[in-house]
């Protein structure tokens, strides 16, 4: 029988974790009700699925959980917290602020406001991601009303000092938005310490399942104002109209929980595999680390092959291992990526890159047989090749 690929695309989806479908199984059967049914026994059932939830997600990020607004996922929260706040502000102005390197969500709904008149600066990044605080400083005009800064990269997992964005946004009185898609239950992030204004997340990045996410929006010191981007029933304190998805939310409130209660210790076990992985492939194969010299996430790598042509890699290894060259969003694109060249990585190199995404379930076996297979395939290309 043929064995399965190792999965290590944990970047672009992670499987839904048991305990995860087990919370969300009664929401289909037995308290199917709709949460905004306040008349009877199946509404109050689901209103408290819910509510369960929005506190858990809220514990997870250090929010309140009158903050939490449930969404279909992170393109639905960004495109809420970026049109939301440009409608809200445009009294104050029409300038916004976010990086090269965002995930699509966010540039292409940037696009999208350009055209309705929208101002946009997009802040380069160095050779290893990062952006540096000085130019979102010089950025920011007298009508500047947002800055979105991701948290941490989809494709290459690094951080960027959100503590210190927070802060000059404080200082110059404008929001900050961050997608932290990839960094929510990875690594510990406080919303209100870190001087965040509105958070957007997926369940699917986190063991959750599929079509359900969040929006934080604070309060308070200042509170941020969105206007709806959908309208009809008033649903989510007016943000979000739409009948509630409960069993997503109940799955994405347990995936919280389960992140806040095990992330710690999660993020070493992967850190071991992840530096097991990156230093094999860098002696064995010249492989070279993008981003290697920035903080990263722990159970991500992106590593780029000299040497070796892209497509030939991808198609080769993609029979034993799940990985990607990019971005879930635009693997359909044979560009390369933008994230990479953006750091500076050559368009050939940027070709010839694979991201690995280690996870939950990823086993020690899992990392010896992908080093064994892209080691395998990168020789045996380069005998192909003649080099």
């Amino acid at each position: 029988m043929q064995h399965m690929p190792v999965y290590l695309d944990n970047n672009a989806t992670t499987p839904c974790d048991p305990r995860v479908v087990e919370a969300m199984l009664p929401c289909f059967t037995t308290h199917f009700g709709n949460a905004a049914s306040r008349n009877h026994a199946w509404g109050w059932a689901a209103e408290e699925a819910v509510q369960q939830a929005r506190e858990e997600v809220a514990g997870l990020i250090g929010a309140d959980q009158q903050e939490i607004v449930f969404t279909s996922g992170a393109t639905e929260a960004l495109n809420l917290a970026l049109k939301g706040a440009y409608e809200a502000y445009a009294v104050k102005g029409k300038h916004l602020i976010t990086v090269q390197t965002e995930h699509k969500a966010v540039l292409d709904t940037c696009h999208h406001l350009e055209k309705l008149g929208a101002i946009i600066t997009y802040l380069p990044v160095d050779g290893q991601g990062l952006i540096n605080p000085d130019d979102l400083k010089a950025a920011i005009r007298p009508d500047t009303i947002l800055a979105a800064v991701m948290y941490a990269n989809n494709e290459t997992g690094v951080i960027q000092p959100i503590p210190e964005i927070g802060r000059i946004a404080a200082e110059h009185d404008i929001l900050l938005l961050t997608d932290a898609t990839q960094a929510v239950g990875k690594i510990p992030l406080n919303v209100s310490k870190e001087g965040i204004g509105m958070l957007a997340m997926s369940a699917h990045k986190l063991y959750g399942p599929k079509g359900a996410g969040a929006l934080y929006v604070r309060r308070r010191s200042p509170r941020v104002r969105l206007t709806a981007q959908m309208d009809g029933g008033g649903h989510e304190r007016g943000m979000r109209s739409g009948t509630l998805n409960v069993p997503g939310i109940a799955g994405l409130g347990k995936a919280c929980a389960l992140a806040a209660d095990e992330m710690a210790g999660e993020a070493l076990r992967l850190a071991v595999l992840r530096d097991k992985l990156e230093a094999a492939l860098v002696a064995q194969t010249g492989a070279i680390v993008n981003g290697g010299g920035a903080p990263r996430l722990p159970h991500v790598t992106n590593l780029r092959f000299p040497e070796v042509k892209g497509t030939d890699l991808l198609r080769v290894v993609s029979r034993e291992i799940a990985v990607s060259s990019g971005s879930a969003c635009t693997s359909a694109n044979p560009e390369p990526s933008h994230v990479l060249l953006a750091m500076g990585v050559p368009e050939e190199l940027a070709h010839s890159s694979l991201r690995f995404g280690l996870g939950r379930f990823t086993t020690e076996s899992d990392i010896d047989r992908a080093i064994e297979t892209v080691n395998h395939t990168v020789r045996s290309l380069h005998a192909i090749y003649n080099l």
